[in-house]
């Protein structure tokens, strides 16, 4: 695994062992960063369920001004870390070790927006069937904010067309998806 282009192209990221998360692999990761290219540069961004933060650090690379990394795994939390120090990105970021839902709770009471919400929670446990509303009526979304659910394949995600937000674009790829939702 490694960040794929910007300022940090070419380094390696670390990630936990074992089955406990899921890196995304550079195909998917050039694929996704292909379509959000011209909405990284200065964006705030969060990712949520971080896992090693492979994501999140490649939109720091790509000129991301922030990233708050939610990741509640001690291994993974061990891997941001490490990986943001070896991609220099240290002072562009903050990493909250705990649940996504109390973290979100937490980030709402601050009440600034972020520009790009991505989200790779564990599949089939509806995760993002509770983050997602919780985000569109608090303050961490504002007009134009653009949350990424990443899901598996076999997940209905019919619902989501009920949410107070526009289904912008489903990318399917051969085992998981991304679900782009227009604040």
């Amino acid at each position: 695994m490694r960040v794929i282009a910007g300022s940090a192209r070419r380094r390696n990221l670390i990630s936990p062992a074992g089955d406990s998360t899921r890196p995304t692999t550079d195909r998917i990761k050039e694929t996704l960063f292909n379509i959000l290219q011209r909405e990284v540069p200065d964006a705030r961004f969060l990712d949520l369920f971080s896992g090693s933060g492979g994501i999140g650090i490649e939109a720091l690379s790509r000129g991301s001004k922030q990233c708050i990394f939610v990741e509640n795994g001690r291994e993974a939390v061990h891997c941001i870390k490490t990986n943001l120090k070896n991609t220099g990105f240290s002072d562009k970021s903050q990493i909250m070790a705990m649940d996504v839902m109390l973290a979100l709770r937490r980030l709402d009471q601050l009440g600034q927006p972020f520009d790009i919400i991505f989200m790779d929670p564990p599949y089939r446990k509806d995760f993002e069937g509770k983050a997602i509303p919780f985000l569109l009526g608090s303050s961490l979304v504002q007009e134009g904010t653009l949350i990424i659910a990443e899901t598996s394949l076999d997940t209905d995600i019919s619902y989501m067309e009920n949410f107070a937000c526009q289904i912008e674009k489903v990318k399917d790829y051969k085992t998981n998806r991304h679900v782009f939702l227009r604040v």
